[in-house]
């Protein structure tokens, strides 16, 4: 699925459900949603996430730019801080570096888990203790959104490689996974024409 697509469906969910999360509606959780929607897809070096960020769009470049971030992180860590939350952000960058698309912790339910103790540390150092939610809503429907994809997803990874999807699935960039994704996107659009006054009006 497309990286605007993945923002699309997060977005959604987040405007549906937002009433029953413990921080109800707030452009932090927006951003925080869309953000982690895309997040998944930071394993590939061509993802909207590596756009901005990569000088090259290749897995060597990838491989290199976030491995030194963590392995910075780590040394740092080591040197100065001994603190856990260092340690799960040097160690995220260095299995980011080393994940290929589709095939590691990134689309997994380990990666979920990862992620969300780091988000959920920094909420709690600055007492946003729901952002932790907000972020999940995101990430989860990456990972439910792809396993409409032909190629699935390993949500047990690593321990066992097997890939699940749906019964139905698409094939993405093909011309039928392309008119699906904007019709999906159309209908999402609507959706928040309708969704954004009823918040604004409360």
């Amino acid at each position: 699925m497309k990286g605007k697509t993945h923002i699309g469906m997060g977005l959604i969910t987040y405007l549906s459900i937002y009433n029953i999360l413990p921080g109800k509606f707030n452009f932090m959780g927006l951003l925080l949603v869309a953000f982690a929607s895309i997040l998944p897809d930071v394993d590939h070096p061509k993802s909207i996430v590596n756009k901005y960020i990569l000088p090259f769009k290749n897995k060597f470049t990838k491989v290199i730019f976030y491995g030194c971030i963590g392995i910075t992180f780590i040394w740092y860590d080591y040197l100065y801080t001994d603190a856990p939350i260092m340690k799960a952000i040097g160690i995220s960058f260095i299995i980011i570096a080393v994940s290929s698309h589709r095939n590691g912790l990134t689309h997994s339910f380990t990666g979920m888990i990862m992620f969300s103790f780091i988000v959920g540390y920094l909420g709690n150092m600055y007492n946003i203790h729901y952002l932790v939610y907000y972020f999940m809503v995101g990430y989860g429907m990456h990972l439910l959104c792809d396993m409409f994809t032909n190629r699935g997803v390993p949500l047990f990874y690593p321990v066992e490689n097997k890939k699940f999807k749906f019964p139905l699935t698409y094939r993405t960039n093909s011309k039928v996974g392309s008119a699906i994704e904007e019709l999906l996107m159309i209908c999402g659009i609507l959706f928040t024409i309708y969704r954004l006054p009823v918040i604004f009006y409360k």
